[in-house]
């Protein structure tokens, strides 16, 4: 049911504009760094909740989120019934981080590097992490740095939680020779645009 009420009108409208101004944010700092954004819109409902999908919302322990820019992944999270609280936001633009800090102000929001990510988080966990949910473009980075970010991240979380991450690319965006972990992709998610899919990695045994 459709609910066309002046109230719900407002909402929708509200939406819209938080979508456009959301999209010109992300615009703009893709404008400023091209290589750290790596996409000039943010992530689409349909991928967001794809990605949230891999997270257990009945976990204990913290959810990490790299580059989370506007939030949409963050949002999908909460929506799927993550703890607020269990959100670790680590984000590198100081304009997404306030905007962060004001829509998920129970989240613990880290302005920082998330490719130094033992040393950005060092003493901010208080638990080994549940998830990483990662929006960074890492295609954009050399192969070592990839595996470096991949590994520090399986330091700070429980064996086999996962490492979400989507990519545009037809390929695992961590390369997967002698790979000493586990890689799984989803199905193309093709109303993203541009289309997507997530891959999940898990630390092998």
């Amino acid at each position: 049911m459709v609910d066309r009420t002046p109230t719900g009108r407002a909402l929708v409208r509200k939406s819209a504009e938080q979508r456009h101004d959301d999209e010109a944010r992300f615009l703009r700092n893709w404008l400023k760094n091209p290589l750290r954004m790596g996409a000039v819109t943010p992530s689409g409902p349909v991928l967001a909740r794809r990605m949230a999908g891999y997270v257990d919302p009945a976990g204990a322990g913290p959810v990490i989120e790299l580059g989370p820019g506007t939030g949409p992944v963050t949002a999908a999270l909460v929506e799927r019934g993550v703890d607020p609280a269990r959100l670790v936001l680590v984000e590198y633009s100081a304009e997404f981080c306030r905007l962060l800090r004001e829509r998920f102000p129970k989240a613990t929001v880290v302005h920082g590097d998330a490719y130094t990510l033992g040393r950005t988080l060092a003493g901010k966990l208080s638990a080994p992490a549940d998830a990483v949910v990662s929006g960074l473009p890492l295609v954009t980075r050399p192969e070592p740095v990839r595996i470096k970010l991949l590994h520090e991240a399986f330091g700070l979380m429980k064996p086999g939680a996962p490492f979400i991450q989507f990519t545009y690319a037809v390929v695992s965006p961590v390369p997967l020779k002698g790979a000493d972990f586990a890689a799984e992709p989803s199905d193309r998610v093709w109303r993203n645009i541009p289309p997507a899919r997530v891959w999940v990695y898990r630390r092998g045994s």
